[in-house]
């Protein structure tokens, strides 16, 4: 099957400038349809969010769950490279999953969490209450999303957490300049 040559160049002329049209040849593969016709693909998947809104919850406490458990076994075995790595991608999925599933806290408190478990020198020598502090405080932002005003008090959790672990971090990286301006760093997480 031959291809079937380009279009030419069209050049028209006019007393002070020139217009060039140059050939389209995806014109002939483009299907137009009536706008009648027209698939919503955004107001679809908004929908779909929005039924699948109610297993919202039982996503983030399963996530939350995992974080748990990724921790216990850090208590457990220490930080082992595979225990580091579990309980980084546990909180590193949290973080990018909260916003979206209504949680944003969480996500604040996680991104902290990843912040540290990234930037400490060495694991062993973090507080062990500041890493249990950013898990319990995700698990109750998760199982206590429900309640009334929890929101403005998660949010200040968060925040007080990302604060001390920020103090933490920038005492631990005083010599090693690299990690400073990635601490300095402001969140990337949505606020509430």
């Amino acid at each position: 099957m031959a291809k079937e040559k380009p279009g030419t160049l069209q050049i028209k002329s006019f007393a002070d400038h020139h217009v060039i049209t140059q050939p389209n040849p995806l014109r002939k593969v483009l299907l137009r349809v009536p706008e009648s016709d027209l698939d919503d693909r955004i107001g679809r998947a908004e929908k779909a969010l929005a039924e699948l809104s109610g297993e919202f919850k039982n996503w983030m406490t399963i996530e939350a769950d995992r974080l748990s458990a990724a921790h216990a076994v850090v208590l457990r075995g220490g930080f082992t490279t595979d225990n580091r790595e579990e309980l980084f991608r546990a909180a590193h999925d949290i973080k990018g999953d909260a916003a979206t599933f209504g949680f944003p806290s969480a996500g604040a408190a996680a991104e902290s969490l990843c912040r540290i478990i990234e930037h400490a020198p060495d694991l062993d020598l973090v507080p062990a209450e500041l890493i249990t502090h950013h898990i319990n405080a995700i698990q109750a932002i998760v199982r206590e999303r429900t309640k009334l005003d929890t929101a403005t008090m998660a949010s200040t959790l968060s925040t007080q957490l990302r604060g001390v672990a920020d103090e933490f971090l920038l005492k631990v990286n005083r010599d090693r300049p690299e990690h400073l301006e990635a601490i300095l760093a402001p969140s990337i997480i949505p606020a509430e």
